[in-house]
């Protein structure tokens, strides 16, 4: 029953818990066989966007005296991540007052910096993992297009940070999503070469 309302809030525990919950189904319908399948980041396979979304988040927590343990990813990737994503939502959901000290972001509530910094990641990498899967990712249209707008005045910024290629060039009638993809440097059309 709280699980089903936190779904339905538009707050951070709301936000994370729909996110994971889309990522959580992609990694829960891959096989063994899936996890080594390239992926449209250079250089990473299904696998990777897995680690990526489980290992920098635990780093990054400690910066609120938050020790998470290692989880073994490569020995079962689904239970891992399923493990992740509870122990994220706890601490979303815990106590308020916790403030997350970064160089980079500086001090904020830590649901906010999670909020900010790592639920986007998810929904964000969701457009990798399903590609790499075979899959046609949904990131919902609307949802793009105010991404979209709010990255495009600080494309200088997000390309200099090094989080994103270069943007990929797409027609001007090009889905948001395909849109979005592009703008931080993925190419819409790209397919696993399997």
């Amino acid at each position: 029953m709280a699980q089903s309302r936190t779904l339905e809030s538009d707050d951070p525990a709301g936000r994370h818990a729909r996110d994971a919950a889309y990522f959580t189904a992609l990694v829960e319908s891959a096989t063994a066989e899936d996890w080594p399948r390239p992926s449209p980041v250079a250089a990473w396979t299904a696998l990777d966007v897995v680690k990526h979304l489980v290992e920098w988040p635990r780093g990054f927590l400690k910066g609120a005296g938050i020790e998470l343990e290692s989880l073994d990813i490569d020995a079962d990737p689904a239970a891992a991540w399923r493990r992740h994503v509870t122990d994220i939502q706890d601490i979303i959901e815990g106590p308020a007052g916790r403030v997350l000290s970064n160089p980079h972001t500086g001090d904020k509530p830590v649901d906010e910096a999670i909020d900010q910094f790592y639920t986007a990641d998810i929904w964000l990498h969701s457009w990798d993992l399903a590609k790499a899967l075979g899959r046609e990712p949904e990131l919902g249209q609307e949802r793009c297009r105010t991404a979209l707008a709010g990255m495009q005045p600080i494309d200088q910024m997000l390309r200099e940070s090094g989080q994103f290629g270069p943007a990929v060039p797409v027609a001007d009638d090009a889905s948001p999503q395909d849109k979005l993809a592009a703008f931080i440097g993925r190419d819409p059309a790209w397919r696993p070469d399997i």
